[in-house]
């Protein structure tokens, strides 16, 4: 990249930001939610100083304030492709399958997100993209229109095109350049009250599955959340009805823990908004929402199957009252580990390791050394936060929105082959992925400490 040329990273931290400006505008509820969030995460750190202290040492609290994800839903493989491209400008590649359809929803998904530790620390912004599985939906006819309609949109507008282009020949974007593509890009991502389609057809896609004509029906694929980070879930979902927020009924994901792991998830309704239709009639859609997310650490192969299988056993009888729910969970986890020393031994969950500044080494270090290394105080761990998704909580979140529960008739199988011809290229390995920043870490950290023996010893 030149040096005339913006980062990456510079560029996702403007597009998120204008990104989260232009929904506050649109859903003004969410600056409600941001307000409440930025409160309770505010509290919780003057509680709680270790906590404020791991986060800055780990270059996670800055990030704090700025973290979001997004939610999109996209039609077609060429519109998959294309976003693809357009993420790419911002340094966010797509990471990890999910399989919806398994849950009753007809989409299959990608996060793209940034996935060094770098770029991670100056804004985490992921977008949850979604693409629509036209083949599950039974009626030939309506199937057939539904790609006819999804044909002949443009979600994407040629400055913003041509910009992506630009940026593919020449490895970068400079400061005018990036400026405006980020209003350019914005463009895809907004919220238009004229429907494409007339309300018959509307009316038909709705009855298929609320989210199909939410795909189809529009001129793009407006964000349909964003989602701000907060230190205490339970405490944002108790606090919502007090601004005028009305939560979902369940927090979704795992239980509250002394150290929390993966995700949860909770969000306010879903608005009901006027549309006009293409034959002038006027009605309402119902798609847009507001979550909040409280990330926990990265979990293995290991660690998810555990928490896959205590998940499972939870869920055989769930409760619509969250207290219940939550308290269903909670006896279910009683079986997985609630301490970091545990995680990390067991092989659970996934760290950073640290050398300790001035640790003195008196033998070689290698990577039989690290619990040797652990227990002299030479080396430290942070948790690695999970920076993915759930689909089980996605398809829960999707549900409760759109006032659906789900077609049986979806859950066909996961089709990660498909999704990644769409894509043009292989989604990464979440999971393979942090098994490489933890292995980074830890070899950089083992290095550190016998760079400062060897200079002892010289």
């Amino acid at each position: 990249m030149s040096a005339a040329h913006v980062s990456s990273d510079d560029i996702r931290d403007q597009f998120s930001k204008a990104m989260s400006a232009m929904y506050q505008q649109e859903v003004p509820q969410y600056s409600a939610l941001l307000s409440l969030v930025a409160a309770v995460n505010e509290e919780v750190l003057a509680a709680s100083p270790t906590l404020r202290e791991t986060l800055a040492a780990d270059n996670a609290l800055a990030r704090l304030g700025v973290e979001r994800h997004g939610a999109i839903r996209v039609g077609t493989a060429n519109e998959l492709s294309l976003l693809r491209r357009m993420f790419a400008v911002m340094g966010m590649q797509p990471v990890g399958y999910y399989d919806l359809a398994a849950a009753g929803v007809p989409v299959h998904s990608t996060a793209f997100r940034p996935v060094d530790d770098a770029a991670l620390s100056r804004n985490p912004f992921r977008v949850f993209t979604s693409l629509l599985r036209l083949e599950l939906i039974d009626d030939p006819e309506l199937r057939q229109q539904a790609s006819e309609i999804l044909d002949a949109r443009r979600i994407v507008t040629p400055q913003a095109e041509a910009l992506i282009e630009r940026f593919e020949r020449q490895g970068g974007l400079t400061a005018e350049q990036a400026e405006q593509f980020v209003h350019q890009a914005l463009e895809t991502f907004r919220w238009h009250e004229q429907a494409t389609v007339d309300l018959a057809t509307y009316q038909r896609l709705q009855q298929e599955h609320r989210l199909i004509a939410d795909v189809v029906c529009f001129k793009g694929p407006h964000i349909n959340h964003l989602t701000p980070r907060t230190l205490d879930i339970d405490e944002v979902q108790r606090r919502m009805p007090q601004v005028g927020i009305d939560p979902k009924a369940i927090i979704e994901g795992p239980p509250r823990r002394r150290c929390p792991i993966l995700l949860r998830q909770t969000s306010f309704k879903a608005l009901e908004e006027p549309i006009s239709f293409a034959d002038a009639a006027q009605g309402h859609h119902t798609a847009r929402f507001g979550e909040i997310e409280q990330r926990g650490i990265a979990l293995t192969h290991a660690g998810r199957a555990l928490y896959d299988r205590l998940l499972g056993e939870a869920k055989q009888a769930a409760e619509a009252d969250n207290a219940a729910h939550q308290a269903r969970l909670a006896a279910a986890f009683e079986a997985f580990p609630d301490d970091e020393e545990t995680l990390r031994r067991d092989g659970l969950a996934f760290f950073h390791y640290h050398a300790v500044p001035g640790a003195q080494v008196e033998e070689p270090v290698d990577d039989d050394d690290v619990e040797r290394l652990m227990a002299q105080g030479a080396l430290t761990v942070t948790p690695m936060i999970y920076e993915d998704f759930l689909p089980v909580s996605a398809a829960g979140i999707f549900q409760s929105n759109l006032g659906d529960k789900g077609h049986d008739g979806y859950a066909r199988g996961a089709n990660q082959q498909q999704f990644e011809q769409a894509l043009g290229v292989p989604v990464i390995d979440e999971v393979a992925l942090y098994a490489e920043r933890q292995q980074a870490s830890l070899e950089q950290a083992l290095a550190q400490l016998q760079s400062a023996r060897d200079s002892l010893s010289e």
